[in-house]
């Protein structure tokens, strides 16, 4: 069943995602959905076979076989801006198959930008916050990962391939897939979940986080939804990619874990991803942060 777009405007609570669904217009069949996903796989694939064979003629065989675990600042910080490749494939898209670009998917950039910084802005007040009440540990020191210097050194690009990585996959499911659903049906509970489903199976990785990884992908659906209920409130993908950032440079840069991905790290964490009885407490903990960061991420965009 079909959503026009002023029953969207209806609903108080996502007024705002209306704004959005204007530049669809009438092109809301599902196969253009489907379409959109191959476009985006076309472009992402290819243009990182593309970057693969410049790689593998400029770089060492072994800095390539393990780019994908981005233990190395190097190959972390080129995996992180590849995901811009994701971002050109959703503009082609969504300009192929709805004459629309970033912009319409986005939102407009002054409030999107104001939204971005005032949920940042935030979400470090909140940590400040958090970092006041009785200490935590995780059980065993955290482990150096690189000198402080050389961080600092390189905490403006990694910073920079962050908003890349993180804007990209909001751009992707918060953004095309989401606006996609919610201008077709009628029932919000479907823009809410597949995209978020989506998002969890995509981070489902049981050969790295064995039997941890039905947990983390479970966390990583729950994110997904909290972030589409974001988005629908705010009009733009601001927020959400603001809290995403800020997720992932708590995890990517600052203390990240030892299994992967760590090669920005300034810490990293005393135990795998695999390890069930260290990880879960924290899992735990994690849930609890990512409800309050979400409702702190909701007072910051009120008008």
């Amino acid at each position: 069943m079909t959503q026009t777009v002023s029953a969207m405007r209806d609903d108080r609570v996502y007024a705002a995602q209306a704004e959005r669904l204007n530049s669809i217009g009438s092109r809301t069949e599902l196969w253009r959905l489907f379409v959109a996903f191959v476009i985006v796989m076309m472009a992402s694939f290819g243009l990182g076979a593309v970057l693969s064979a410049v790689l593998e003629r400029t770089m060492s065989p072994g800095w390539v076989a393990d780019l994908q675990q981005g233990k190395t600042a190097g190959a972390l910080l080129v995996l992180l801006f590849s995901f811009a490749f994701v971002t050109i494939g959703v503009h082609l898209a969504a300009r192929i198959l709805q004459g629309r670009g970033l912009p319409d998917i986005v939102g407009p950039a002054s409030q999107t930008v104001r939204q971005f910084i005032r949920v940042l802005f935030f979400l470090v007040i909140l940590t400040i916050a958090l970092m006041v009440l009785p200490p935590y540990s995780f059980g065993e020191p955290l482990e150096i990962n690189m000198p402080l210097s050389r961080w600092v050194m390189l905490l403006p690009v990694s910073l920079a391939a962050l908003l890349v990585q993180t804007s990209a996959e909001e751009v992707l499911f918060r953004g095309y897939i989401q606006q996609a659903l919610a201008v077709r049906f009628r029932s919000r509970w479907v823009f809410l979940l597949v995209p978020s489903a989506l998002f969890a199976l995509g981070h489902y990785q049981p050969a790295m986080a064995e039997e941890n990884a039905g947990l983390i992908a479970l966390w990583a659906g729950v994110f997904g939804v909290l972030m589409a209920d974001l988005t629908a409130r705010a009009g733009t993908l601001g927020p959400a990619i603001a809290m995403h950032f800020f997720n992932n440079l708590t995890a990517v840069v600052i203390v990240a874990s030892p299994s992967s991905l760590n090669g920005l790290a300034l810490y990293l964490l005393p135990y795998e991803l695999s390890d069930g009885q260290a990880l879960r407490p924290w899992l735990a903990v994690d849930f609890a942060l990512m409800l309050v960061g979400w409702l702190v991420a909701r007072l910051a965009i009120r008008r």
